[in-house]
């Protein structure tokens, strides 16, 4: 549309200026698919047809910068044994976590995963998100990996919804490979495989105990490096390795996502690369973690922190934005405000983009129409969804 957005509250979630950026009687003016122009109605004009808003909230259109959107199958009888007392590492090690869903995922045609994959994207839409980051990592083969990211590609093709690859290629090691052989005769290849074939955006790796080293990680980024892709890692999550300070200070890490058990060395190293720290309070929900991230420390070292949902088969079956941003509240003490800004600019940035996560002249025209009063109402309340308009921009060309 090419209209002034009037009779609006406004959040632009610029930085360095009021809470939220707000605008209490702000005006957008929209042209080609971008933002023109906002500030005060007074202050925006452009000879372009005023749409009344009714005093609804305007804000940037959400963005969930980590998912595993597309898989096989559902890991419900594991959320049982959970609760029955079963560890995340026990059930891994007993042959569930991860190794089930490449199970199922393998056994999944195309059209199936896809039809899977767009119910879920459907419930994130409906809540106002208008980017998705979607990761493979459960194919763990050649045909199924790239076949994961075929179905992500499509999903930005099936709904209005930019779409984010991420090779997640380093997610676990299949049965009966060594992980040193997985990385180099299977990971690696196969990376090039999808980069070649233009359906990577990122590439990230699962550093962990029950995942890879440190430095099977570092040769992960190394191809990615090669590549001229950026990197990220899931990090810190279960104990401290050292993947997050090792991602940042060597491969510039767009993210680092999880990270409970990060030190003061991975908090610096973050900080010095302007690394963002992506909270995933989905998954420490449905674990039932005691240690949650150090979020003191990252605000007291100026590192950006999103939020995203993590929504995956086994650790963070979720797929409401909004019920992720209340819970990095309630769970991580995180501010309304830092939340929000968490799935609108900081989300952004973990993904690399620049024309987004803000309302400013020249960006893209991704709102999000509310019927609040005030931006921390998207917080505060849970399982109750005010999005009354979704509005979707395009890249100007």
């Amino acid at each position: 549309m090419d209209a002034i957005l009037v009779n609006a509250t406004v959040a632009t979630m610029e930085p360095g200026g009021p809470a939220y950026g707000l605008l209490g009687d702000g005006a957008v003016a929209i042209r080609g698919g971008r933002v023109e122009a906002v500030g005060e109605r007074g202050a925006v004009g452009g000879g372009l047809p005023e749409r009344d808003m009714g005093g609804r909230l305007i804000t940037p259109a959400l963005i969930d910068c980590h998912t595993h959107l597309v898989f096989g199958g559902d890991r419900a009888r594991e959320f049982e044994m959970r609760l029955e007392g079963a560890s995340y590492e026990e059930v891994a090690r007993a042959g569930g976590g991860i190794v089930s869903t490449v199970r199922a995922t393998r056994g999944a045609s195309e059209a199936e995963l896809l039809a899977t994959a767009l119910r879920r994207a459907d419930a994130l839409i409906a809540e106002g998100v208008a980017t998705l980051e979607i990761k493979s990592g459960y194919g763990l083969d050649r045909e199924t990996e790239l076949r994961v990211l075929r179905v992500a590609r499509a999903v930005g093709r099936e709904r209005a919804v930019r779409v984010k690859t991420t090779f997640l290629g380093a997610h676990a090691t299949p049965d009966g490979l060594d992980p040193d052989a997985y990385i180099d005769e299977v990971c690696i290849p196969t990376l090039r495989a999808a980069a070649a074939e233009g359906l990577v955006d990122a590439v990230d790796a699962f550093c962990e105990g029950i995942a890879f080293s440190v430095a099977q990680v570092a040769r992960v980024f190394a191809a990615a490096r090669e590549l001229g892709l950026p990197v990220k890692i899931h990090s810190e999550q279960l104990s401290n390795l050292g993947g997050t300070a090792m991602a940042a200070r060597d491969f510039a890490a767009l993210s680092a996502d999880h990270l409970e058990y990060l030190d003061d060395d991975g908090v610096a190293a973050m900080a010095a690369a302007g690394t963002v720290a992506v909270m995933l309070p989905g998954a420490y929900y449905a674990l039932r973690e005691t240690q949650a991230p150090p979020v003191a420390a990252l605000r007291a070292a100026g590192v950006p922190m999103a939020v995203a949902t993590d929504c995956n088969p086994g650790t963070s079956p979720l797929t409401s934005l909004l019920l992720a941003m209340n819970m990095a509240c309630t769970c991580f003490r995180m501010t309304p405000e830092e939340v929000l800004a968490g799935t609108t600019r900081e989300a952004a940035r973990a993904l690399g983009l620049t024309d987004a996560g803000r309302i400013a002249p020249g960006l893209r025209a991704d709102l999000a129409v509310w019927d609040v009063a005030h931006p921390a109402e998207l917080a505060y309340r849970m399982g109750f969804n005010p999005l009354a308009e979704r509005i979707i921009g395009s890249d100007g060309q």
